[in-house]
C-alpha cells in the first residue's frame, strides 16, 4: 500500500516545510517536512538535546525537490513499518492516519500504543479514539498536537 496525496497534505500541514535546519519541539534537528537529520539524536535524553550542535553537513538550505525526495523516502519507511505492525484491517485511510501518527511519534511509540493494540484487535472506533490520547509533549498538552490527532482520527475513520 502507498500513502495517498491526502496524507501528504496532512503531513505538510502539520509538520510544515522548512528548507533550513531547525529544532522541532522535541529539540531534534529537523529539515524539510519533519525529517530528523540525525536519528542518533533520538537516543540522547530530552533535557540534553538543546546543547547539540547542528549535525555536520546539514548547515545549508535544501531545495524543495530535495525536501520532497527526503519526504518520499521517509514515507516509504513509515508505510512499511505501519504495514508490519498493523497489517490486519489496514485500509488506505487507516494507513494514511497511522503513517502520520508514526511519522510524528516514531514506529516504537506506534508499536507500544493503544492505537495499534485496538486496531489489531479489530476495534477500529477504539483505535480512532486512542489517537486523542497522544496530545502531550514534555508533559504539556499542545494545541497543535490536539488538532493533528483530531485530523488523524478523522482520516482513520474515513471522515475526510
Amino acid at each position: 500500500m502507498t500513502v495517498s496525496a491526502q496524507a501528504l497534505e496532512l503531513l505538510r500541514h502539520h509538520e510544515g516545510v522548512r528548507l533550513r535546519p531547525y529544532q522541532c519541539p522535541a529539540l531534534l534537528w529537523t529539515i524539510g517536512v519533519g525529517h530528523v537529520i540525525d536519528p542518533e539524536h533520538l537516543r540522547i535524553k530530552y533535557n540534553e538535546r538543546r546543547y547539540l550542535p547542528i549535525p555536520e553537513g546539514w548547515d545549508r538550505k535544501i531545495t524543495m525537490e530535495e525536501a520532497n525526495a527526503i519526504l518520499s523516502q521517509d514515507l516509504e519507511h513509515f508505510a512499511r513499518g505501519v504495514e508490519r505492525l498493523c497489517g490486519r484491517g489496514l485500509t488506505g485511510n487507516r494507513l494514511d492516519a497511522l503513517v502520520s501518527f508514526s511519522f510524528n511519534l516514531g514506529l516504537g511509540n506506534l508499536q507500544r500504543s493503544t492505537v495499534r493494540i485496538k486496531h489489531n484487535r479489530g476495534d477500529y472506533l477504539g483505535a480512532a479514539d486512542a489517537f486523542l490520547l497522544w496530545t502531550k509533549a514534555a508533559g504539556r498538552e499542545l494545541l497543535g498536537l490536539v488538532r493533528r490527532r483530531r485530523d488523524e482520527r478523522a482520516v482513520y475513520l474515513g471522515a475526510c
